[in-house]
């Protein structure tokens, strides 16, 4: 996901790592782990994360200041329940002003206020102080609201996706009016399929197939924003994240988050990979007119404006990584560039398995829908994604896929859990399977799986690990027969999960890998670990639903055990 949280002052590289390595040391009252009491906790859960756009209190937007918008799509007849909810919650109900055929296609700065886009139907948030309902984040939520048989709500966040799609050229980082510039890590045929595969999510084969027919062509169109020119790795065959839009991103409340960033790098010169320009505090019209393409736009932003420290300035290129960087949903990261600013300099393992997934679910849904011709196209548009990931992502030496910055020509220097989301999508050989599984120890820590072996002090790396990664990493083995490595990852994470809930009462967003426990402590960057937490408590009931079978099918061998 992408929020502005309040951010903690940023320290030397060095002092981060230490304060790192130093939390394993740190005293934490540890409470007794409770499974049911999990348990419990994520059945409320559901009920206090859902938003309808018929409570009040939901169309609220806490990173904006004014009075509360809320956005229809042009040229659509505002539902008459929606100009009820306007007037009874005090919300001015506005059309957009066109009709939106793909992401780009208006530009948020220039309109009067910015509001939250509706949708029709019920969803889940994240958690914590959200309202929208975000992209990836939907994702391992569904798959937790199908493992606990709530279909109905499952399926009314796909259908929301698919609305987005229809109304707002893709699906969003969330329903904002400053989300229209950038989607988030595709997994919008993996929802439709959650659902499909159910038996029970439709009345019967005639309405399942009704609903795929109309699901089907959104879904493609969804696709084909990574295969925009802007979403182009270079010349490699590969896509990249890229948000649409340029200079500080929207929903930041003020210049803080920018400012710490400049004198990170100024602190740290030989990091710096060309972020920094200088620049006047106050420029002229001259100067301004030239940091427009420079820099940002110090005239229309005022976050742009303030984003000034010592005489220096953040490039153009940096702030379209940093976009690039929230699209990724791996905010903020330092694997990327520092904080995140050559994302979109990189054709990396997570977008491209979930974009070979994605061809591949294509192909699927059109077979369904006895389009063969069509299937064949999604084949071999999911088998040439796999040659270009083998020729450029996979480091036979290192036995794991990693990241290519196309811009330098090279691989990134740094392992990234992200490597085994190949895994995952289906794609890997045997042999690189094999290779991946040998390297778990360079990620695998008492918790679960950490991001990556690189403390930086921000929150999507050492020693941090985040419940999609690890259950998209056990998934993937599992599904390679590695069942044992599975179980084991799956048992370390839930149990992470179980012990934070015992520490604090409550599951969190991002846990501590090598602690196993919620005791975070982000250095750089974001540092609030938000309580709720949708896609935790979705895996945590993935991660049971593997356990639980995996147990049952050693029972009866263990009853047939002799004693010695």
């Amino acid at each position: 996901m992408t929020r502005h949280a309040k951010t903690s002052l940023l320290r030397p590289r060095l002092i981060a790592i230490a304060l790192s390595c130093a939390v394993a040391t740190t005293a934490f009252a540890a409470g007794t782990p409770d499974q049911a009491k999990t348990r419990a906790y994520i059945d409320k859960a559901w009920t206090t994360l859902t938003r309808s756009q018929e409570d009040c209190a939901a169309l609220v937007d806490t990173k904006v200041v004014g009075h509360p918008v809320l956005y229809v799509p042009a040229g659509q007849a505002v539902p008459e329940a929606v100009t009820a909810i306007g007037k009874r919650c005090g919300v001015d109900v506005r059309p957009l002003p066109k009709k939106v055929e793909q992401l780009g296609d208006i530009d948020a700065t220039k309109l009067p206020q910015q509001g939250l886009l509706y949708l029709p139907h019920p969803y889940v948030v994240p958690g914590g102080f959200f309202n929208e309902m975000y992209g990836w984040d939907s994702y391992f939520i569904q798959i937790g609201l199908v493992s606990d048989h709530r279909l109905d709500l499952a399926k009314d966040m796909v259908d929301n996706a698919l609305y987005e799609v229809e109304n707002y050229g893709g699906v969003l980082n969330a329903n904002r009016t400053y989300y229209l510039s950038r989607s988030q890590p595709p997994f919008l045929t993996a929802m439709m399929a959650a659902v499909l595969d159910d038996p029970a999510a439709f009345a019967n084969a005639d309405a399942r197939r009704e609903w795929l027919a109309r699901a089907y062509p959104l879904a493609v169109r969804n696709y084909e924003i990574w295969t925009r020119p802007e979403h182009r790795a270079g010349d490699t065959g590969l896509s990249r994240y890229y948000d649409l839009g340029s200079g500080p991103v929207l929903e930041a409340k003020d210049s803080e988050y920018y400012k710490g960033v400049i004198r990170w790098l100024r602190s740290h010169p030989k990091d710096d990979p060309g972020y920094l320009i200088k620049g006047a505090e106050h420029p002229n019209d001259a100067e301004a007119a030239q940091l427009k393409d420079a820099s940002c736009d110090v005239r229309a932003s005022k976050v742009c404006e303030g984003a000034w420290v010592d005489g220096y300035r953040l490039t153009a290129d940096y702030f379209h990584g940093d976009r690039a960087m929230r699209e990724s949903g791996f905010d903020t990261n330092a694997h990327f560039g520092p904080f995140g600013g050559s994302t979109h300099h990189y054709a990396d393992a997570s977008l491209n398995s979930l974009l070979y997934r994605y061809e591949r679910d294509l192909h699927d849904f059109a077979l369904q829908l006895g389009k063969a011709g069509e299937a064949d196209q999604w084949a071999k548009a999911a088998e040439a994604r796999k040659s270009a990931m083998d020729k450029y992502l996979w480091n036979a030496q290192a036995g794991m896929y990693l990241d290519y910055d196309f811009i330098a020509g090279k691989p990134s220097p740094y392992p990234y859990v992200t490597t085994y989301y190949p895994l995952w999508a289906g794609m890997a050989s045997p042999q690189q399977a094999a290779a991946l599984r040998s390297k778990l120890k360079v990620f695998e820590r008492k918790g679960g799986l950490s991001m990556d072996n690189h403390a930086a002090g921000v929150q999507w790396g050492e020693p941090f690990g985040w419940a999609p990664t690890n259950w998209l990493a056990v998934k993937g083995l599992d599904d390679y027969g590695f069942h044992d490595d599975a179980r084991r990852l799956a048992g370390k994470f839930a149990a992470t999960v179980d012990q934070g809930l015992a520490d604090d009462g409550t599951i969190r967003e991002k846990y501590n890998m090598v602690l196993g426990n919620a005791d975070v402590k982000v250095m750089a960057g974001y540092s609030e670990n938000v309580v709720g937490f949708g896609w935790t408590n979705g895996v945590w009931l993935k991660l049971h639903e593997l356990l639980d079978v995996k147990a049952k099918k050693a029972a009866p061998a263990a009853k047939t055990e002799k004693t010695p």
